[in-house]
Parts: C-alpha cells; structure tokens; sequence
C-alpha cells in the first residue's frame, strides 16, 4: 500500500473521532453525575433537617430527646443514610432548630481534589 493510498484511506476515522471526542463526552457525563449527587444531598439533608426540627416541636412522644432528634434527622434523610452525629439539635429563639453538617465527596475525590461541606438549617415555632 502506497503512501498516497494510504492518507487517502478513510477506515477507521470513526475510530479516531470517537477517540478524541470521548473524554469530553465522558467529562461531561460525570459532571452532570456530581452535580446531580450534590443536589440530591442538599436536598435529603435539608429534608431531614426540616422534618426533625417539626419533630421536636409538635411530638414530643417520638423526639423527646436529643440523641431521638437527631437520630429521626438520619431516618428522614431521603436515603443518604448520615450518621445522627451529622444533626445538632439547639432551642432557639424561633423555636427547635436542627441543623446539618455533612461532608460530601465528588467523584473527582479519588484523584486527591477537595471535598465540599454541605449545611442545612430548619426551625420551627413551638
């Protein structure tokens, strides 16, 4: 096969295409994965927060204590499953607030990049 044949030849440019194109297909894939992660910890984390800061204040039979609270907090948590030691329960002047610190891991983590710490907040009047 002559040179000239062989730059001519169009076999396998797919190949190549796809070669060059694919990290950034597969970049993008994997942020869109962590933002959509990072959403859905805020959002468990503020759902657990507001739902144990209602908790306290209106049932006193289920959230008695601290160490209940806190450990409804982590039930109501939409599946993220935070350890109950994430939640702090205070008595403020707006009435029980429960709040959340939780550290949260990108899938670029495992390359040694930071981690991002979430926090969530709720009160509710007594």
């Amino acid at each position: 096969m002559s040179f000239l044949r062989f730059c001519k030849g169009e076999t396998g440019t797919a190949a190549v295409e796809f070669g060059l194109t694919a990290p950034g297909y597969f970049a993008l894939f994997a942020g869109i994965m962590c933002c959509g992660l990072l959403l859905w910890t805020q959002l468990a984390l503020q759902h657990g927060t507001e739902r144990a800061a209602r908790c306290a204040s209106v049932n006193s039979t289920v959230c008695g204590s601290v160490a209940a609270i806190q450990s409804y907090a982590a039930q109501q948590a939409l599946g993220l499953n935070p350890p109950s030691s994430t939640f702090s329960v205070t008595t403020a002047s707006c009435g029980s607030r429960v709040t959340a610190s939780y550290t949260f891991a990108f899938l670029t983590s495992y390359f040694g990049l930071p981690t991002l710490t979430l926090g969530a907040e709720s009160c509710f009047p007594k």
